[in-house]
């Protein structure tokens, strides 16, 4: 069906951030009237574990079996970058709009490399400073431009929250490259979200801070409906087409894929009424797309015309 592994990891990031954008208006709809960010987390954190150990169950043998110590570094990256990141984001949700929250989402892509620098020595160019600069002002643009509405009710709070989504789930990215290369999508996809479902259980235990009415609802209702489809979609198949980018892609490349949720949580922001036009979205887009350019692909550029491209990805 696909020509190489690179089509297919790239079609399975496309397919994964269409989901991922939709994921945005979805939660927004729940959020915080069906049910508040904890519990949201143990929705998808259980639901994940609960899905991934059942399909294992179910599968072939491993060509490679998994060690103790490859365990216990799946169930980390679980409770701690993956389950902030879903903490971050269903809190920032609760108080911005979709679109301020998939603005943030898009910047993955600059704050991997950044990450790079800090702990793999990535490179650093003129380029890709330049990148780093527009990318914050977009981000910087947003925070102190977006004004409260009947969608936003405290945007400041949940545009700082976003930014710690990001900052999570690019941390996550950097780590998850250098481990899911040699286990297989299901293994590494049921010890972490088991390891998130260990984290988001002991918070909302730690907190009394559960909240879910849309558990009262009938199970045709749309609030149910709604939430099937995060649970199935977003949280369960996204992921598992992660783990395959995250393979046969650089880790950047993955996180530039972050786009895609821009774009189609945008388009369904404005038909679902979930967000107006202002002037300051589009700047920031804008910044944003130009930092990536700059951080990314003109760098790439350059690299291919150098004798050897150094990827410390």
């Amino acid at each position: 069906m696909f020509k190489s592994k690179k089509t297919m990891a790239n079609w399975a990031m496309g397919v994964s951030k269409f989901f991922s954008g939709l994921n945005e208006n979805a939660l927004r709809y729940l959020l915080p009237g069906w049910m508040n960010a904890m519990s949201g987390v143990v929705f998808r954190m259980g639901f994940g574990a609960v899905a991934f150990w059942i399909i294992s169950l179910f599968r072939g043998k491993r060509n490679t079996p998994i060690t103790t110590k490859q365990k216990l570094i799946l169930l980390l990256l679980g409770a701690v970058p993956m389950y902030g990141y879903m903490i971050f984001l269903l809190y920032g949700l609760s108080y911005t709009t979709p679109i301020a929250s998939s603005i943030f989402i898009s910047l993955e892509s600059v704050v991997v490399f950044i990450l790079c620098v800090i702990f793999y020595h990535e490179h650093v160019t003129a380029k890709k400073l330049l990148g780093i600069a527009l990318g914050l002002g977009g981000a910087l643009l947003i925070i102190c431009t977006q004004k409260q509405s009947d969608v936003a009710s405290d945007p400041l709070l949940g545009d700082l929250m976003c930014a710690g989504c990001c900052l999570c789930y690019s941390t996550y990215l950097v780590l998850s490259a250098r481990v899911v290369k040699k286990i297989d999508n299901i293994t590494v996809s049921k010890w972490q979200f088991t390891g998130g479902a260990i984290s988001a259980v002991a918070v909302v235990v730690c907190a009394h801070n559960w909240h879910a009415p849309v558990l009262e609802q009938g199970i045709f209702s749309a609030p149910m409906l709604v939430l099937a489809f995060v649970l199935i979609f977003p949280s369960c198949i996204s992921y598992m087409l992660v783990d395959t980018g995250l393979r046969y892609l650089s880790t950047t490349v993955v996180a530039l894929y972050g786009y895609l949720i821009l774009i189609v949580a945008t388009i369904m922001s404005y038909v679902l009424g979930q967000d107006h036009f202002d002037w300051y979205q589009i700047v920031a887009i804008a910044l944003i797309i130009a930092s990536v350019y700059f951080v990314e692909v003109a760098e790439s550029r350059d690299s291919a015309n150098t004798p050897v491209a150094k990827n410390s990805h």
